[in-house]
């Protein structure tokens, strides 16, 4: 009876030293599979190590990977940084680098804003524009080339000449257009938003305000009788003018007839003496 119980008790010994080794064994292959892991993570993580970062991220967190200096350290983020794009997986949520051309992506295969040199067009980055399109240099977009718009014409103005609409036969009316839409850099350009054409009118006079500038100006300027007079300048002490062949020839005649004059008053002179 004795024997028998000893033989049961180096059985069961047996068995607990083997299920030990058993359960050391399967450590040293969890210490090999994740070095130096932590249960004690912070920032969103759910295993981590003190080299790498963060292994695996808490349930809706993404995992990405960020580079320093020459060693990268996983990260657990809300939401995916810029220039990278996030999937979800029924094990793990990952963000992935976009294309190297892409600033910004919704997904490996659509950019939504493209690096420096480069215009987006549909989801993609281009070096230049398709044909029908213009480079947008601002927004760095592929955009509809816009021609101008202008309205339609506006009425004809009132006849007009100087700037009065009276006193005169012929003169020149005028009218205008607006622009509704300014062209881009490769659309039409602008038509001319305004337009003169000559016009005839029955002449009429002007009444006191209705004189052109011009007009009035001249009114201005004239000068009265008086003022007139005084403004005659005086030619005493001044050389003659030269004189035209017929003043001279007038002259003449005028000394010629006071020669005469004086010939007979002399004769009458001295015809009273002999007597």
């Amino acid at each position: 009876m004795h024997l028998r119980l000893i033989s049961w008790f180096f059985i069961i010994l047996n068995f607990m030293e083997y299920i030990g080794s058993q359960n050391a064994s399967r450590g040293r292959r969890q210490r090999r599979m994740h070095p130096n892991v932590s249960q004690g993570c912070q920032g969103g993580c759910a295993t981590c190590s003190d080299y790498n970062g963060c292994l695996s991220c808490k349930p809706r967190l993404f995992f990405v990977l960020e580079r320093i200096g020459m060693k990268q350290i996983g990260v657990c983020l809300s939401s995916c940084p810029s220039g990278y794009y996030g999937t979800r997986y029924p094990d793990i949520n990952k963000c992935t680098k976009c294309k190297a051309d892409c600033d910004t992506c919704f997904n490996k295969n659509f950019c939504t804003k493209c690096k420096s040199g480069f215009y987006l067009h549909l989801g993609k980055c281009l070096d230049n524009c398709p044909e029908g399109l213009e480079a947008n240099n601002h927004t760095m977009e592929c955009v509809s080339i816009v021609h101008c718009e202008a309205s339609e014409w506006g009425p004809w103005s009132p006849c007009m000449k100087k700037g009065k609409t009276c006193g005169f036969k012929r003169g020149t009316e005028t009218r205008v257009r607006e622009i509704t839409q300014h062209p881009s850099a490769k659309g039409n350009l602008c038509p001319p938003t305004s337009e003169t054409r000559k016009c005839t009118v029955q002449r009429k006079k002007c009444q006191k305000g209705e004189r052109g500038k011009k007009g009035r100006e001249r009114k201005r300027k004239k000068p009265n009788k008086e003022e007139s007079k005084d403004a005659i300048p005086d030619n005493k002490g001044l050389e003659p003018s030269r004189e035209t062949p017929e003043q001279r020839e007038n002259k003449d005649r005028q000394q010629q007839k006071k020669r005469k004059v004086q010939d007979q008053q002399q004769k009458s002179v001295s015809v009273s003496t002999v007597h």
